[in-house]
């Protein structure tokens, strides 16, 4: 087997002698050794200083160090060699985070303040002349990843964290879904999908049936099927506001599947509404 020409840049960056490695690399003309080249210089700009504000009132939390611009050139420059380079399109990802996190998080604001005042909002941030650092562009980028190494769980786990981030609840969902299909016997993967769709998603029925595929794989997962429980018992209490009675009896009987403890909040929470739902029903003409 013929020695790998990278081996010994590799592991210099591997060991944080970046300038080393940079050294023996030299002029770069592979995709692999500009994925190494730009790990060396993203790897010096973990400790380089912040760049000076830009004239004229541009932001300067959103300029690029040097470091980070050439670790960026010399990604971009990899991916346009081998465009289904995943460790390229997840380095670019990572290196811009920030910045579209940044960017995002202003422009709310904005809009937030515009909606307070009943004004227009105001333009986003000026930006100096540079690369895309957009939301958008990160996840264009996340998702490259992810098609480029069909077998990785950290791309699909950083496309997840960067979409909740930004509030791209869709594509935060759209990963779930591909992380569930990666590491399909996972009850933990369903268990946090459906923490998702229950939390941030706010599809209660959607997180039910995450949850209820867990239990196929951990049946005895007590905290699961509290979660459920709690579920049926938040749509119970909905479908009673409506004096929807059926509909809260019916929700009610499958929460008691699940808060099996009578020690549980849930089992008190089931014992109320069960109480009151009799009351009220009782309460009505003709019974």
């Amino acid at each position: 087997m013929a020695a790998d020409p990278l081996a010994e840049p590799r592991a210099l960056v591997e060991q944080g002698r970046y300038d080393e490695a940079l050294a023996v690399l030299g002029d770069a003309a592979d995709a692999e050794a500009l994925f190494l080249v730009g790990r060396a210089w993203a790897g010096k700009a973990r400790t380089a200083p912040l760049p000076a504000p830009a004239p004229g009132g541009s932001t300067a939390g959103l300029l690029l160090k040097d470091e980070e611009r050439r670790a960026l050139d010399a990604f971009e420059r990899a991916v346009a060699m081998r465009p289904d380079h995943a460790g390229a399109h997840l380095a670019i990802a990572a290196l811009l985070t920030p910045y579209a996190l940044e960017r995002a998080a202003a422009e709310r604001a904005a809009l937030a303040r515009a909606r307070r005042s009943r004004r227009p909002p105001e333009p986003p941030p000026r930006v100096a002349s540079g690369p895309d650092a957009g939301v958008e562009r990160v996840l264009r980028e996340y998702g490259s990843a992810v098609q480029g190494d069909p077998a990785s769980l950290e791309a699909v786990e950083s496309l997840i964290r960067f979409a909740r981030s930004a509030g791209r609840l869709q594509e935060a969902s759209a990963a779930f879904q591909e992380l569930v299909r990666r590491d399909r016997e996972n009850p933990d993967v369903l268990v946090r999908y459906g923490d998702f769709l229950a939390g941030e998603k706010g599809d209660p029925d959607a997180a039910l049936a995450q949850y209820a595929q867990a239990l196929i794989w951990r049946p005895d997962d007590g905290a699961t099927k509290l979660k459920m429980a709690d579920i049926y018992l938040d749509l119970a209490a909905a479908h009673i506001a409506r004096q929807e009675w059926a509909s809260a009896q019916a929700r009610l009987l499958q929460a008691r599947r699940y808060a099996a403890d009578p020690r549980s909040r849930q089992a008190g929470r089931l014992s109320e509404q069960e109480a009151y739902l009799q009351q009220i029903r009782g309460a009505q003409p003709g019974r």
